[in-house]
């Protein structure tokens, strides 16, 4: 069933987003040059890497050695205002309709946090990594790495059909609201370096 919700939810909302969908693209192409489309490889299902894409929302700013700039930096006002309307998140309706996401799941982070994880952190990875989910509507960014990986795993322990309709609702309140887009002064998120209640043999 939930496989089923994914692949018709999918369906359903690229056809209806479609002029959203072509709005966006001309936007950040003309604001921000190409690709329009940002992908990077990131764990999937059991860990397992895929191809996730989204709007571009930063610019590709270097300093004098040739290194990218600090995220801040590089984030435009138009590329702040995909996020916080998760509008840069739709073009993972793709992803959603090829099988490797779901619409409700962990978000899929970086592929280099997988060593960091402590074994009940890891557990998300038990299911489709998701577009939106239950630590989206309880805080987003605004929660600390530890708070988000708990409910990650609670989602887990707990998913239902019902739950995953739950959460796509509350989605669309916290989208209006624009709730939880930052974490204290940065951009998004910091950089997960490692739980700080793991043991030092889980590191």
């Amino acid at each position: 069933m939930k496989r089923l919700m994914d692949t018709l939810g999918s369906v359903l909302g690229l056809i209806l987003l479609s002029p959203v969908l072509i709005v966006v693209s001309t936007l950040v192409r003309l604001k921000l040059g190409s690709p329009i489309l940002f992908t990077q490889i990131r764990p999937g299902l059991d860990a397992k890497s895929f191809k996730m894409m989204k709007f571009r929302t930063m610019t590709d700013e270097r300093d004098e050695n040739g290194e990218l700039l600090p995220d801040n930096l590089r984030l435009t006002k138009f590329g702040a205002f995909l996020r916080s309307t998760s509008l840069d998140e739709l073009p993972e309706l793709i992803n959603v309709l090829k099988g490797d996401m779901s619409l409700v799941g962990p978000r899929p982070l970086l592929m280099e946090y997988l060593p960091l994880y402590s074994e009940r952190q890891y557990r998300r990875h038990e299911v489709r990594p998701g577009i939106t989910g239950w630590a989206q509507i309880n805080g987003r960014n605004a929660l600390s790495w530890d708070e988000k990986f708990e409910l990650d795993v609670w989602y887990v322990e707990n998913r239902s059909l019902w739950l995953d309709i739950k959460i796509l609702f509350l989605t669309i309140l916290k989208v209006v609201k624009r709730d939880g887009i930052s974490h204290g002064g940065e951009a998004t998120m910091p950089r997960f370096e490692g739980s700080s209640g793991m043991k030092e043999e889980d590191q």
